[in-house]
């Protein structure tokens, strides 16, 4: 079911503290990113069609920008649909599928709802000032809003340039749009 993004955060909030395991193994926390400028989390997962088509343009984001940390977290219940495994997310970063600076399991799901997560995918850029990530653009990656559509602007890519150029994103905040997150029961 394709929904939309509604973010808990606002411009300059801090973003909130996590501590999540890695496909590389590792435990990776705010601080495991604070060697750069910005920080992009993307609430993504393995299976819904709306994030599979955002994979090769977060990879390219990954690849261009080496003050930017892309981090995709999939929260999704993996009990209910398998294909969100942390083992086929391994699976995936493994066959070069995806190549995110980090692919984290958020297995409790608090970490997305910190966020105010609600689709897949869910970005939320933040700038690095001082010492903590602070927020500046939750929206919309591009404006392909269906996973078959080709996109023509990538405000993902203006975003960025804004960040790292040290000015305020002007843009406006379009939801995301992508498939509901899909809670556990419990």
């Amino acid at each position: 079911m394709a929904k939309e993004s509604e973010t808990e955060l606002a411009a300059g909030d801090a973003a909130p503290a996590f501590e999540l395991e890695g496909t590389d193994g590792e435990t990776h926390t705010l601080e495991s990113f604070a060697d750069n400028e910005a920080l992009l989390l993307v609430f993504t997962c393995n299976h819904c069609p709306y994030a599979k088509a955002k994979f090769d343009l977060l990879n390219d984001l990954a690849a261009e920008y080496d003050d930017v940390a892309v981090v995709g977290i999939n929260p999704n219940d993996a009990e209910e649909y398998p294909d969100d495994s942390f083992e086929r997310m391994q699976d995936l970063v493994d066959d070069g599928t995806i190549q995110y600076d980090a692919y984290l399991r958020d297995e409790s799901q608090d970490v997305a709802e910190a966020y105010g997560a609600a689709c897949t995918p869910d970005p939320f850029l933040f700038r690095r000032e001082d010492s903590e990530f602070i927020l500046a653009y939750q929206g919309r990656l591009d404006d392909a809003l269906n996973p078959d559509e080709e996109p023509s602007r990538f405000h993902i890519r203006e975003a960025i340039e804004s960040v790292l150029a040290g000015e305020e994103v002007a843009l406006e905040w379009q939801p995301s749009r992508g498939c509901s997150i899909k809670w556990s029961a419990a």
